[in-house]
């Protein structure tokens, strides 16, 4: 009988212990989930003011949406392990971390925000796809996310409705690139006397750039075996001769960029800046239509470099300025653009530097730290960017003179990609190559602001992804002269150097 009261008690008890472990981790789990708590880690202002502006907090229906149901999945779809580990790691950050340190650029880039946002969690609140009053283009906007098949995620086109930012808005956005009319214009353009650097003028606009003579040459084009990160692609190296041409000092700025879209595009066409211009019989070539979203994405336009205009954009842009400066401007090769970047040098980089000891990655680098004073001279990437291009009078030039050809954005060269491009020259002196005869997609050169150390080496070699930085491009058919999904590619011009034609 003892036993048996005994055992009873024991159950009571157990069952009054495991009923207050329950209550209190509710509670405990309630309370952690509160936007109050969240901040307390959170403490950057960036993630609140950015949510209390966002639709997701100031709507006309006055609901608010907390952090817990953006950022852990739904309550039995891995809410608790998911909240463990969230929880984890913010006190982590919270001990060890500065957050006024904290990269807020880098985080809220998609790349990073999908892996803190949870797409069964947008459904979750977002069951129908054809609401009342969406508009047409919302309709062919989700008709075409289903059709992807997972591919995309809801933010991928909604990022900015649980944190507000202006500047990436996912509509068309006809209002860009429309400034206010310039009055004092140039009438002509630069002039060449001969092979000198010379600045180029843009008729019909306030706008001018620098050209660099680049002398011809010899050099060995590609990487040898035996550096550090060499690509598949950037061998067997090659003896390539180079004839002079002239090229553009710097990355082509929206300023250029703005001129062409002003008095070519959709917009521009229409605009009084446009109508009383001397170019207007650009006409004949057509421009590009108004962007998807904010092409600058608020970093800024002026002297930055332009961004997420498509290599046919780049083509065309080149065809205008050769029609309104009289000169035959263009990409330049894949093997012009290596011989420029390297200016002389046969090193990774036109500096003193090894590429192994620029990068964080690796675990001495890590415990011990790297010195990266020489590389944060000349280029603008991964370690020193801030996630974002820059100026290009933040670094040094080049031997040649020539600015941001390692970093800042990668650029197009005129050359179809071909892994085994190299390989299909002949082993004797090449002149002038200009790549395979055909292709799917084209090169790119000199890495960008995202990439690490090993990423900006004069030989590394990149290639277009044209489907994939067009993913959430809801239009139907494509733009062909915006890239919705890629905000690291520009490219800058050169010309021929010609002695006859200029002294003509």
């Amino acid at each position: 009988m003892k036993k048996v009261f005994n055992g009873k008690v024991l159950f009571i008890t157990g069952l009054v212990l495991a009923s207050l472990i329950i209550f209190l981790g509710s509670k405990a789990v309630n309370r952690t989930s509160t936007d109050v708590f969240c901040a307390s880690c959170h403490v950057h202002p960036h993630s609140t003011q950015t949510w209390k502006r966002s639709s997701h907090y100031d709507n006309k229906r006055g609901i608010h949406v907390h952090c817990v149901e953006c950022h852990l999945p739904p309550h039995g779809e891995g809410y608790l392990r998911e909240k463990m580990k969230t929880g984890m790691r913010d006190l982590y950050g919270k001990i060890f971390n500065d957050p006024e340190k904290l990269n807020w650029e880098a985080k809220s880039q998609i790349e990073y925000a999908k892996k803190h946002t949870y797409e069964a969690s947008c459904i979750r609140c977002h069951m129908n796809n054809y609401p009342l009053g969406l508009s047409q283009e919302g309709r062919e906007a989700h008709l075409y996310y289903e059709a992807q098949q997972g591919a995309l995620h809801c933010i991928n086109c909604h990022i900015t409705v649980g944190h507000h930012d202006p500047d990436r808005l996912h509509e068309k956005n006809i209002a860009f690139g429309i400034t206010e009319e310039v009055h004092e214009v140039y009438t002509e353009p630069g002039e060449v006397s001969g092979f000198n650097d010379f600045t180029e003028y843009i008729p019909g606009s306030a706008v001018s750039f620098e050209m660099v003579a680049v002398p011809g040459g010899t050099f060995h084009m590609g990487s040898p075996a035996d550096e550090p990160f060499r690509g598949e692609d950037e061998g067997p190296v090659r003896e390539v001769t180079i004839s002079p041409f002239f090229m553009g000092k710097v990355e082509v700025t929206w300023d250029e960029y703005l001129v062409f879209f002003k008095q070519t595009g959709s917009q521009g066409k229409t605009a009084d800046a446009y109508l009383n211009s001397p170019q207007a019989e650009v006409d004949a070539i057509s421009g590009p239509t108004p962007p998807w979203g904010a092409p600058d994405q608020g970093w800024g336009k002026g002297r930055m470099p332009a961004i997420t205009m498509t290599h046919h954009a780049a083509k065309v842009y080149c065809q205008w300025l050769s029609k309104v400066t009289g000169k035959s401007y263009r990409l330049p090769t894949e093997a012009e653009w290596e011989y420029a970047a390297r200016a002389g040098t046969t090193t990774p980089y036109f500096f003193e530097g090894d590429p192994g000891k620029f990068v964080r990655h690796g675990l001495i680098n890590r415990i011990f730290g790297v010195d990266t004073a020489v590389i944060n001279s000349y280029v603008i990437y991964a370690e020193n960017s801030d996630s974002r291009p820059g100026l290009p009078a933040r670094v040094q030039e080049n031997p040649f003179g020539l600015l941001n050809t390692l970093g800042n954005v990668a650029e197009f060269c005129s050359d179809w990609y071909a892994e085994d491009a190299y390989s299909r020259y002949p082993e004797g002196p090449v002149i002038n190559p200009a790549g395979p005869a055909a292709g799917s997609e084209h090169v790119i050169r000199g890495g960008s602001f995202r990439d690490g150390a090993e990423e900006v080496r004069a030989a590394s070699r990149g290639v277009t992804r044209t489907e994939q930085w067009l993913k959430t491009d809801p239009q139907i058919p494509k733009s062909i002269w915006w890239y919705s999904d890629c905000t690291r590619v520009g490219f800058r011009v050169v010309f021929d150097y010609k002695p006859h034609s200029i002294s003509e």
